[in-house]
């Protein structure tokens, strides 16, 4: 079913610290997830990078009204999202910190390698967001707000150093117009190329010491200055490898990164300063971007002000990891935005993870156990199907993760409609065990590929289907997702 291929290196974005994770990093998490595990199935292998964006200005205020030092404050904090990943059953390979030694050695050694003409410092004033950690321009502002918090930005005047983004205009959009970097989905292509057509200019990529509360990491050569928190946070893809270290054997081995995952507020980050940077610095680009949308709750955007803020860690407690999985990947369109809501939670867990897929695996292991001993026949070579499960690996390989799990509930309904087409009770009932072996062994057989096919998905949920339908006598499970009173 899986054959062997290469190495593939995939990596979250690194959200700030200043708060706690909420759902939206979970689907994020999740959504990489899934593509590393498949990846893993199909032989590739894997380095899967995550992380923490620490040195913000908004984590330094954050610790200020929190009356914690800014290292406080990130020590704490950055040890709950790496415990969500661990909570969500993240196959990482690594969580990375950009307060480590190592990162900002290599943000500074990335600095030193872009092209000095690319770098100049001179005298700016702008409008600040520091929700967004950056400068927008008056057209950037929706009624002189920033577009992505609609709040009104600061005005901020000092001398900075720039990188010459405008050097590359015509280089980048060569890039993401043949496909060379190919952003997912193809409408948020369109976009980014509409961004560079418009014209780039120059971004500022350091801050003064003083305005950063001397937190962030050093500009090479300035002790005045900090680096901004893009350029920096932006460099850590590498930096977690080793670039700039004494030791490069993972940046030799993984970069450049197969796909970067990342939230639509930060696409121009990642699919124009990014790339300008690499460029810049003599390295090799990543190969793609997916880019997915946002989850809202009943309906409204997450908001501390509304206090509709959704703790990921309350939902696993209650309800278990894998059903929170199922659910941002079933319902939340993976390219697109979503709501969660409790109800629509509890109706899609009672209907499709307690009824449709708890309740099958419950009665055929039952009928099992009670009326063939748990013993079930040897698959047949030419056993006949009515799915295939390269199905559902070709769309999770499209970043439809959504509609690869429906490929994989198909099965589960076939299952269920076997079970009431051939009422194995009645078999049993008359004594017609032949072909009650032969119905129960087609279920336990389809179970197996439901495993399969929900793994890369529901890792726990398919490990247990695994481990129970594979012996060699198969006994009554206990019930996986007890349904939702």
């Amino acid at each position: 079913m899986y054959t062997k291929k290469d190495t593939y290196y995939i990596t979250t974005a690194i959200p700030y610290v200043n708060s706690k994770p909420h759902i939206g990093f979970a689907l994020e998490l999740i959504q990489t997830d899934v593509m590393a595990r498949y990846q893993r199935l199909i032989g590739q292998d894997v380095y899967f990078l995550t992380g923490v964006d620490e040195n913000s200005l908004k984590n330094v205020r954050a610790a200020e009204e929190a009356k914690l030092t800014t290292q406080e404050l990130c020590d704490k904090n950055s040890a709950v999202f790496e415990e969500l990943a661990k909570a969500l059953n993240i196959s990482l390979q690594q969580f990375f910190r950009t307060t480590s030694a190592q990162h900002i050695k290599g943000a500074q050694a990335l600095w030193q390698a872009c092209k000095p003409e690319d770098i100049y410092k001179k005298q700016y004033t702008g409008h600040y967001c520091v929700g967004c950690e950056v400068f927008y321009t008056e057209k950037d502002l929706v009624s002189g707000q920033c577009p992505e918090h609609l709040t009104t930005p600061e005005i901020v005047k000092e001398e900075n150093y720039f990188f010459k983004l405008s050097n590359y205009q015509t280089k980048l959009l060569a890039l993401i117009e043949s496909g060379e970097i190919q952003i997912v989905p193809k409408f948020r292509k369109n976009e980014v190329v509409s961004f560079i057509k418009m014209g780039l200019e120059d971004f500022s990529i350091s801050r003064s010491c003083a305005r950063a509360k001397n937190w962030g990491v050093p500009v090479p050569g300035d002790k005045k200055q900090v680096m901004y928190v893009w350029f920096d946070a932006l460099s850590n893809y590498i930096t977690a490898l080793g670039y700039g270290g004494n030791n490069t054997e993972l940046f030799k081995k993984y970069w450049p990164a197969d796909v970067h995952v990342i939230g639509k507020g930060i696409s121009r980050f990642h699919a124009v300063y990014w790339p300008a940077m690499l460029l810049s610095a003599g390295l090799p680009l990543p190969k793609s971007i997916f880019i997915h949308g946002y989850v809202s709750v009943n309906g409204q955007k997450m908001s501390k002000s509304l206090g509709n803020v959704v703790d990921p860690f309350e939902i696993i407690h209650s309800y278990g990891a894998d059903a929170l999985r199922y659910y941002l990947l079933r319902e939340i369109p993976p390219t697109g935005d979503g709501d969660f809501s409790e109800q629509k939670f509890i109706n899609r867990y009672n209907a499709e993870l307690a009824n449709d897929l708890g309740n099958l695996v419950s009665r055929v292991s039952n009928m099992v156990e009670h009326y063939i001993n748990g013993t079930v026949l040897e698959p047949e070579a030419d056993e006949e199907v009515e799915y295939d499960l390269e199905d559902v690996q070709r769309l999770i390989a499209q970043y439809r993760f959504d509609e690869a799990l429906d490929k994989a509930w198909h099965i589960i309904r076939l299952a269920n409609k076997m079970v009431e087409n051939e009422k194995p009770w009645e078999l049993f009932a008359v004594s017609n065990i032949d072909k009650l072996t032969k119905v129960l062994t087609k279920l336990v057989l389809m179970i197996r590929d439901i495993a399969l096919a929900i793994e890369p998905f529901m890792p726990t949920t398919s490990g247990i289907l695994q481990d129970h339908f594979n012996q060699a006598k198969i006994t009554k499970i206990n019930p996986i997702f007890p349904r939702i009173l």
